[in-house]
């Protein structure tokens, strides 16, 4: 599924990092709306790194969040390739080993993988949500 919307707001100075920061940002906010609970924000291992981790009611969210400026490098989401989606597949299965430590239900609720899509530009941002964008090959 694939919501879309327009916000007026401050876009940041345009550096890469304050770019990623800021589409981080309004990701969880745009989740936090939606009635997503927030599990923890930049988990990194060795295997990478998971931008966003969430809870959509049962369900255990993993998301990638992926923030352009323009469209000079393709759209948002068409940046996630095989590599990253296996780093990404990775990091979610240490995250998944060191949380049942903490709450072993974990270990069974389902699991989702996200990309959350933010495009700026010109004082608006638009946010496209896609579910379930890839799957684990097993």
């Amino acid at each position: 599924m694939v919501w879309r919307f327009l916000k007026r707001t401050n876009t940041g100075s345009g550096d890469r990092l304050d770019t990623g920061r800021i589409g981080e940002q309004w990701c969880v906010e745009f989740l936090k709306k939606k009635g997503y609970k927030i599990v923890e924000r930049n988990f990194r291992c060795r295997y990478g790194e998971i931008d966003v981790v969430a809870r959509d009611g049962d369900t255990l969210v993993f998301i990638e969040v992926k923030t352009r400026r323009s469209r000079g490098f393709g759209l948002p989401k068409d940046s996630l390739d095989a590599r990253k989606k296996r780093r990404i597949i990775t990091a979610s299965m240490n995250f998944l080993r060191k949380a049942a430590v903490v709450d072993p239900s974990l270990q069974e609720c389902p699991v989702r993988f996200d990309v959350v899509g933010i495009e700026l530009g010109q004082g608006r941002y638009a946010v496209e949500h896609i579910q379930n964008a890839f799957e684990v090959e097993e």
